[in-house]
């Protein structure tokens, strides 16, 4: 395996991460249970896989994060800026609800987004930790800085880290005319002829919103090895959904 920036590093097959009061993981497509297409570790129950194998997957997940799957915060994501401030673990019949982001001060509870193209965010202080499901159109509403937001009214006082998984890259991430125009105020560099850079975006709408330090493990889901990360383009639409968990330490 090629060998990452740090503060990333290989965890088995998947890709960990550690700041300052916070562990993240960025899972790969490698592990699981599922079949093709959805081969092998699809956590989406959304897609057309069979449910049970996605389940069987999310206890593997809960395996490698330590923490059940019953404390591991989701919402339906709808590619908009509401970040859900978890306070207290819901029940387990609780409804999901709409958010493209799960915040939490709660020990021995993991939030989790799902993704196959767009970035997933963690955002990590010692305080709380947050993960953000980051497409264009979250990014142009402002999802990252509702993240922020929600760090600091969950307690976090000082310093807030990011760090940015695997997804659709400059490299490959081909746009119309729609997407160009919500980042033209970033300049030049938001952009590669056609192609949109949301990681360029990301890092500056962090930096905008007070973020101390931003790390990215730039590795493009379109163009990685197929075996390696699921992609909604590249696969055309009929694919799997990898994960982005975040989770406190303790003792920060």
């Amino acid at each position: 395996m090629s060998r990452l920036p740090a503060p990333y590093f290989w965890d088995g097959e998947h890709i960990g991460c550690r700041l300052p009061g916070g562990r993240a993981l960025f899972t790969t497509r490698r592990g699981g249970v599922s079949e093709p297409p959805y081969d092998t570790l699809n956590l989406g129950l959304l897609t057309d896989d069979d449910p049970a194998a996605v389940v069987a997957n999310r206890e593997r997940l809960a395996a490698l994060t330590g923490i059940a799957a019953a404390r591991t915060l989701r919402g339906l994501q709808v590619h908009e800026a509401h970040v859900r401030r978890v306070r207290e673990l819901p029940g387990a019949d609780a409804p999901l609800e709409h958010a493209d982001g799960q915040a939490t001060a709660l020990q021995d509870v993991a939030a989790l987004v799902l993704t196959a193209d767009c970035l997933p965010i963690a955002l990590v202080a010692t305080e709380a930790v947050a993960i953000i499901h980051a497409g264009w159109r979250g990014l142009a509403a402002g999802v990252l800085a509702e993240g922020v937001r929600a760090l600091r009214e969950l307690g976090a006082a000082g310093a807030i880290r990011a760090a940015t998984g695997p997804g659709a890259g400059v490299c490959c991430y081909e746009t119309g005319p729609e997407v160009h125009a919500a980042f033209e105020s970033y300049g030049p560099q938001a952009r590669q002829g056609d192609n949109a850079d949301l990681r360029y975006v990301a890092r500056r709408q962090l930096e905008q919103a007070g973020v101390a330090e931003v790390a990215d493990v730039a590795l493009c889901t379109l163009c990685a090895e197929p075996g390696l990360f699921f992609s909604h383009r590249r696969d055309g639409g009929t694919t799997g959904r990898q994960a982005g968990v975040v989770w406190r330490t303790w003792p920060s």
